[in-house]
């Protein structure tokens, strides 16, 4: 099977950034918003991102254009009924997600593989809304998903090798260094990478060590980009909150326990880089 056509489901900073990639790689997208608003707003950051990378030197004006070109914003299901891949990138709500693989289902050829980006939530329970949970599979991108170099691909035991086989291809097609996780919770980066933030937020919540000394000493000491306060701050406290309950929800495992400073933190609106204000303020 040869992808041509790739659908997207949702046009949120995921689902923009996926469908950005696709159509400067030279597939022909199709991105599918539930309203006029947000498919609006979605694919103008789509161009922004298009319009900086050109200012930087990175994308030339005519590629840029050929790949604007390539994207084809909807509100309609039917509207990726060509598709050979279609990708739901929506919020992690499961339920959601479930609904959203039966219109899949429902609207897209038979032959088409069906991927999820969820980062945390089980790839099963979305391809069983499906008649083909052989065709169904998890492509974890990353934010912001035209610079970031991995894809987490996600296989369930009724993956077949057809399927992992096309979608890998394309995957690394995109310039993606791909890694492959068996359908458990978090899958490889967030099971190792959820418990270390929370281990961050108790020691500084006891008072262990002031915020930027915990930042410091991890950037410094183990040569990291950012510390694990700074890293909460980017992903998104709520964000890493909603992946931690999940996680305890199934494993009952204490390290994805959220301490009580996350919660109240997000209880009170502190969010991280997204709103302006986190474990340090971004106001400026």
């Amino acid at each position: 099977m040869e992808i041509k056509t790739v659908g997207v489901v949702g046009c949120g900073l995921m689902g923009s950034g996926i469908a950005e990639l696709a159509a400067k790689c030279g597939y022909n997208v199709v991105v599918r918003e539930v309203n006029d608003d947000l498919l609006a707003k979605g694919l103008k950051r789509v161009q922004g991102s298009m319009a900086r990378a050109v200012e930087k030197g990175k994308l030339s004006a005519a590629d840029r254009d050929a790949a604007l070109a390539r994207i084809k914003g909807t509100t309609a299901w039917n509207d990726l009924a060509d598709a050979d891949i279609a990708i739901e990138a929506a919020i992690e709500n499961l339920e959601l997600k479930k609904n959203i693989f039966k219109e899949l289902d429902a609207v897209t050829r038979s032959d088409a593989i069906l991927a999820s980006n969820t980062s945390s939530l089980a790839v099963m329970e979305m391809a069983s809304m499906t008649r083909r949970p052989d065709k169904v599979l998890g492509l974890h991108f990353f934010n912001p998903v035209p610079v970031m170099p991995l894809l987490e691909m996600v296989r369930t035991f009724l993956t077949s090798e057809e399927t992992y086989s096309v979608a890998r291809k394309w995957g690394e097609g995109l310039g993606k260094t791909v890694v492959v996780s068996k359908d458990a919770p978090g899958f490889i980066v967030n099971a190792l990478l959820i418990p270390y933030l929370l281990d961050a937020v108790r020691m500084y919540e006891n008072g262990f060590a002031s915020k930027e000394d915990i930042d410091t000493g991890i950037k410094l000491g183990l040569n990291h980009p950012m510390g694990p306060l700074t890293l909460l701050d980017f992903v998104g406290l709520d964000t890493t909150l909603f992946i931690a309950d999940e996680m305890f929800k199934e494993l009952k495992d204490a390290r994805y326990a959220a301490p009580a400073l996350l919660r109240r933190m997000v209880t009170a609106g502190y969010l991280g880089r997204k709103n302006g204000r986190g474990f340090y303020e971004y106001s400026k």
